[in-house]
């Protein structure tokens, strides 16, 4: 079973993250190869990423020692990436979006939410920072003090918040998510592409300023604390599904 499919059509690309079993957790060869498809889209006007099952992504698989600088750069690219995209990229978040999914879909340029799911950062929980640019993404679309809250407390945010917060585009009933997926998306595929890109690079260049800068910080930030003490108990403690004694270490 592929952990990734892609499916082309007229003018769109549709990324789907197929692995339901671990709530759609993601490797590095897998942020890798939705990177690939994006730099090779000629003909895509718009590009979709979904998940499959309950969740849109829960993070990168979580082991001792996965805070390293292959997942780190993979993320790293795919940000980039995402943002620099000459084509509109939705997010059909179909479930949670956790950890560098919910940077994942925050760096999409529309995001389509079920009203009764939610957003976490929980890198805090396990002794790490956010990445995945997470941290210029929230502060930029929220601000400084509400970003703070949800990264330093590791808080769920339900879709309908994020929504009225301005984080995300749309929390909607479930009934009416696919619809206003496939709205959206025809919206896109059928527009004007390269004023799209325009404005799309406009945007971006005025409100995320400081995103290579951004990126570098949380893989300086994010490769030290991976090897802390700390980070090795959190892992422990998820793993364990267990409250982290964490020492300051």
């Amino acid at each position: 079973m592929s952990e990734l499919l892609i499916e082309r059509g007229e003018g769109t690309l549709r990324i789907t993250i197929n692995v339901p079993e671990r709530l759609n957790s993601i490797t590095t060869d897998m942020v890798n190869q939705i990177s690939d498809e994006l730099d090779n889209a000629d003909g895509v006007r718009v590009a979709v990423i979904t998940g499959v099952g309950r969740a849109f992504c829960s993070g990168a698989v979580m082991a001792p020692g996965a805070a390293n600088a292959e997942i780190l750069q993979a993320a790293d690219r795919l940000i980039h990436t995402m943002t620099q995209a000459p084509f509109p990229i939705v997010a059909a978040v179909n479930g949670l979006a956790a950890g560098i999914g919910s940077s994942i879909a925050l760096a999409c340029d529309v995001q389509v939410t079920k009203d009764s799911d939610y957003f976490l950062q929980a890198f805090i929980n396990v002794g790490l920072m956010p990445d995945g640019a997470a941290n210029e993404l929230l502060a930029a679309s929220i601000g400084r003090t509400r970003a703070l809250k949800l990264l330093l407390l590791g808080e769920k945010l339900p879709n309908i918040e994020g929504e009225r917060l301005g984080l995300i585009t749309y929390a909607v009933p479930e009934e009416e998510w696919q619809p206003l997926v496939d709205k959206t998306v025809e919206t896109f595929a059928t527009g004007p592409t390269r004023a799209y890109a325009a404005t799309k690079q406009a945007v971006n260049s005025a409100s995320l300023s400081q995103l290579s800068e951004t990126l570098k910080r949380e893989t300086i930030g994010q490769t030290e604390l991976g090897t802390s003490a700390d980070f090795e108990e959190g892992v422990a403690a998820f793993v364990g599904k267990r409250k982290a004694n964490f020492t300051g270490k």
